[in-house]
């Protein structure tokens, strides 16, 4: 389904990519390999969501952005793209019998589709879409849907900063490059309090949930899970060929074991040629990867 991000990126990258999460601010300087870095926040500074404002400490979220663009000012191009937390949107797969090819028709339908479904007004949100192909006229549309002002307060400090944020997107959109893309794969992605769940058939994605969850226990998790894959039998006619993990850390063989065992499927980590993602840098490894062979 990266087919749209992938036709996006077709001109020069960004100078940097920035992922942010509660628990600080990944970046990249981009080149002919990236150069990683990491700013902490504090604690309690960025609470994820998509009803409230974000940044509970704006101040302290500002100067992390400053500490980490600042060795990019001398230079002309400023462009970067902007890895938003999943949970500050709403991300969907909406199935149509028919999608018009008309732009302004695609984007009115879409909004229709979600205006009973979002917990925000949808006229006023800023939203993307990408429509898979399907069997005959059918067509499953991936839709990214956040309220305009949350977007713009995370963009503000990098923009102050002299950056313009010309590619937006949720981590998980991007993480997907790092998933195999063959089979029907489950990809579960926990960042702090939040667990987004992708199915992907091949290059398709079927499904999207994203849902904050009492806590990374195991069990929690599994709660989540074991629905997902009565979907897939249900709604696929097939089982799932693989689990893909990211973000349990140093708990990431345990909870293989564990899920292969309790779901008889093939579980495994999500890789990087950089490293292993985690739960604050998966979607900017998998940015990384999308533009440059070594990545």
């Amino acid at each position: 389904m990266l087919d749209r991000l992938k036709s996006m990126l077709q001109d020069p990258p960004p100078a940097m990519a920035f992922e942010i999460s509660e628990a600080g601010i990944a970046a990249a300087r981009i080149g002919a390999r990236a150069e990683l870095a990491f700013q902490p926040l504090k604690p309690g500074s960025v609470s994820v969501s998509p009803l409230k404002e974000n940044l509970v400490d704006p101040d302290d979220f500002a100067l992390a952005v400053r500490a980490l663009v600042s060795a990019q000012q001398a230079r002309k191009r400023r462009d970067v793209a902007l890895i938003l937390p999943d949970f500050c949107a709403r991300i969907a797969v909406l199935d149509f019998d028919e999608f018009p090819s008309d732009a302004k028709e695609q984007l009115s339908l879409v909004r229709f589709r979600l205006k009973r479904s979002v917990p925000f007004d949808v006229d006023s949100a800023a939203v993307g879409y990408w429509a898979q192909n399907g069997a005959e006229k059918k067509c499953d549309v991936v839709v990214v849907m956040t309220p305009l002002e949350i977007v713009s307060r995370y963009e503000a400090p990098f923009r102050a900063a002299g950056m313009n944020p010309g590619f937006v997107t949720p981590s998980v959109l991007p993480a997907l490059e790092l998933a195999a893309d063959s089979g029907v794969n489950v990809l579960a992605k926990i960042s702090g309090h939040v667990l987004t769940v992708v199915v992907r058939a091949g290059h398709v994605v079927k499904l999207v949930r994203c849902l904050e969850v009492p806590s990374a226990d195991w069990e929690d998790i599994a709660a989540v899970l074991m629905p997902t894959f009565v979907f897939i039998e249900d709604n696929l006619g097939t089982r799932a060929d693989r689990l893909i993990l990211c973000g349990f850390g140093a708990e990431t063989d345990a909870a293989q074991r564990r899920f292969q065992a309790e779901l008889e499927v093939p579980v495994e980590p999500l890789r990087s040629p950089l490293g292993l993602p985690g739960e604050n840098n998966a979607g900017l490894l998998g940015y990384l990867r999308s533009i440059a062979k070594y990545n």
